[in-house]
């Protein structure tokens, strides 16, 4: 069946299953790779893009369901003035060891401070807490996010 997908301001038609999962078709149909493939199950955080400007696990949402959403991944997040000051901020305090759940980290940053451009240490942590970092990069994540604060 072919979808229509808006992603990163591109239209693609790709023709998939209205249930195949938006991560596989981001990755292997589009070519899109940033976005990462970590649990399966919603529970990790990897796969975090945003769907209508909200963050979403690609893992387990339907492709159907952003049909008619512009869709936004880690290639083109930077884009968006969040987006340039967190990536900026992570390279600033160099958040990244093995780097694979960073797109994920910042996918949820960037929508953070979207919504919340001056957030707390527990605003941080309750949006957060939803992406596992196996290299433990935690306390330099928030202190990224802080500093991207303050740069808005």
């Amino acid at each position: 069946m072919s979808q229509n997908l808006l992603v990163n301001g591109t239209n693609y038609a790709v023709d998939v299953d209205d249930d195949i999962p938006l991560l596989w078709v981001l990755r292997d149909t589009i070519g899109l790779t940033g976005t990462k493939f970590g649990c399966g199950i919603a529970m990790c955080g990897a796969c975090t893009v945003h769907v209508d400007g909200i963050p979403v696990r690609s893992c387990v949402m339907p492709v159907g369901d952003a049909v008619g959403k512009p869709v936004t991944t880690i290639e083109a997040i930077g884009d968006t003035a969040e987006g340039a000051r967190v990536q900026k901020a992570w390279l600033e305090i160099d958040v990244v060891q093995c780097g694979y759940c960073q797109s994920g980290q910042i996918m949820s940053a960037t929508a953070l401070l979207a919504a919340n451009p001056s957030p707390t240490d527990d605003d941080i942590d309750a949006v957060m807490a939803g992406n596992i970092c196996r290299c433990g990069t935690y306390p330099r994540i928030r202190a990224a996010i802080k500093l991207a604060a303050k740069a808005g």
